[in-house]
């Protein structure tokens, strides 16, 4: 069969999601409960439809033009070019000699509003038409074998007319179970949802439930509505963004902390950094980065924890300038709140910063900042897998950190193990060696490769970060109580002595 000409509905994610727009010249639902976003969404669509200069109308039985309008202004537009039908108009036209004592005309003649409705739109012949809302179609026709007769008389009037139709229903009618008949009248249903949380914004999300004779992307899609318009976070899906890349290793500058890797991070592989706080977790990834940088690649900071001010202080005390790499666009360093944000739309930040700025690294800090603050979602690990499978297969090298709980002794790995997902496991550690605390860092997976299975200590100071020679007489790091017994021979002095 020849592929059906595309109406874009003027949202990019959703336009993604059904792979160019809905198949057009159809009559298709858009449902959702008050607040999902339906009326923003269907002005986005004729909006669209008047950039491609198409003629356009909104047909409201619930809102008035200048509701709608205000509506319009809070995201910046303007309705020119769409025409609206309003209720108001609908009584005018039956006349004030109709009125009843009891109910208007039009509550009483559904039959004269629809005429009056199909009159409306033989007058303009639009190719977009929005129809808000079922529901008030539903309580004017008293009665559903009535209702579905006129749901499928108006689907009739518009086949031939070669126009895409939205119907707008808001799920509030009683006896909701009976109407499951539109879905099967409708050619496709996109259904939005809003909820809330226990903690946090109300999140809302979008599926399409069935679309005949075109593929689209299944499942749940978070989205946000921001001023400018609904934004649609795509379901992020690996398997379709496999690229072709060099498999190079990604060099640290530090010779002693590549040697432990077996020499460097191969491209496309995901590192979990290991271990309490203070260890140098984030100072270890923050070295790559800015060897990154300096080889003239595109990098990537998402930081949960930590202030971003306080992350540049701390890299420029190590002599790692990311403020130069940040006003040059090779790093871009973003806070994110997860308790206003879901987890969709973080995937969508790391999927353009891939596709759009043609990141090569890419650092998470930390997975317990983003896992903690949302303890609601469902199947958040799982999501996780698909975009580190992402970035893998785009030829990134990724960085999680993961702080465990505790300082000292015994140590959790957190809410959940993560330690499968990622190609290499770099365990940091602190011990405790002629009355000094000091860090020590280990390589205890690597699935791209060799690596030492040496303990070294890690030291970190004001020229930078170094990794000194394997600690010999080192025991008890994997049970999370290590200590040192050897001599002070292979310890490292501190440089700002």
């Amino acid at each position: 069969m020849p592929t059906s000409r595309r109406c874009r509905i003027g949202v990019a994610g959703l336009d993604t999601i059904l792979h160019g727009g809905l198949p057009a010249g159809r009559l298709y639902l858009l449902e959702g409960q008050p607040g999902a976003g339906k009326t923003t969404l269907s002005l986005q669509f004729l909006l669209e439809g008047v950039r491609e200069s198409e003629r356009c109308l909104y047909v409201t039985l619930s809102e008035t033009a200048e509701e709608l309008r205000e509506v319009a202004a809070s995201h910046g537009w303007d309705l020119q070019g769409v025409d609206l039908f309003e209720l108001s108009t609908i009584e005018e036209v039956l006349g004030e000699n109709r009125n009843q004592s009891v109910f208007h005309s039009w509550e009483v003649e559904l039959g004269e509003t629809i005429r009056l409705i199909k009159q409306e739109v033989e007058r303009l012949e639009p190719t977009r038409i929005v129809f808000d809302s079922l529901s008030e179609l539903r309580l004017l026709a008293q009665d559903p074998l009535r209702y579905r007769r006129q749901v499928l008389a108006l689907k009739q009037f518009f086949a031939p007319r070669n126009a895409t139709v939205l119907f707008i229903d808001d799920l509030t009618s009683e006896g909701r179970d009976r109407d499951t008949h539109l879905h099967s009248i409708s050619h496709g249903v996109i259904s939005l949802e809003r909820f809330t949380l226990e903690f946090g914004a109300s999140r809302r999300r979008l599926q399409v439930q069935k679309m005949r004779g075109a593929t689209f992307i299944a499942g749940y899609h978070d989205i946000n509505i921001l001023t400018g318009g609904v934004e649609v976070y795509p379901r992020l899906v690996a398997a379709g963004h496999h690229v072709e890349f060099a498999n190079l290793p990604a060099l640290s500058g530090v010779a002693h902390l590549d040697a432990l890797m077996g020499g460097g991070f191969l491209r496309g592989t995901s590192t979990l950094l290991i271990g309490p706080a203070g260890t140098g977790k984030t100072t270890l990834a923050l070295q790559y980065v800015g060897a990154a940088c300096e080889r003239g690649e595109r990098c990537q900071v998402y930081e949960f924890d930590e202030r971003i001010d306080t992350l540049l202080k701390r890299a420029e005390a190590m002599e790692v300038n990311l403020k130069k790499h940040i006003e040059n666009g090779l790093l871009e360093i973003m806070q994110i709140d997860p308790a206003e944000m879901p987890p969709g739309e973080f995937a969508s930040h790391v999927f353009r910063a891939v596709q759009e700025r043609q990141c090569t690294m890419v650092v998470i800090d930390s997975l317990n900042g983003y896992l903690s603050a949302m303890p609601q979602e469902k199947h958040l690990l799982l999501q996780m897998h698909e975009l580190l499978a992402f970035l893998n297969q785009s030829g990134v090298t990724t960085f999680l950190i993961n702080p465990q709980y505790g300082l000292v002794g015994s140590m959790d790995a957190g809410q959940i193990n993560v330690s499968y997902i990622a190609d290499a496991v770099i365990l940091f550690r602190f011990f405790e060696a002629r009355g000094r605390i000091r860090k020590a860092i280990s390589v205890i997976k690597n699935r791209s490769g060799k690596h030492e299975d040496t303990i070294r200590e890690l030291f970190i100071d004001s020229r930078g970060l170094r990794v000194g020679e394997p600690l010999d007489n080192f025991r008890g790091v994997l049970t999370g109580t290590p200590e040192f017994l050897g001599k002070s021979g292979p310890l490292m002095e501190n440089r700002d002595a």
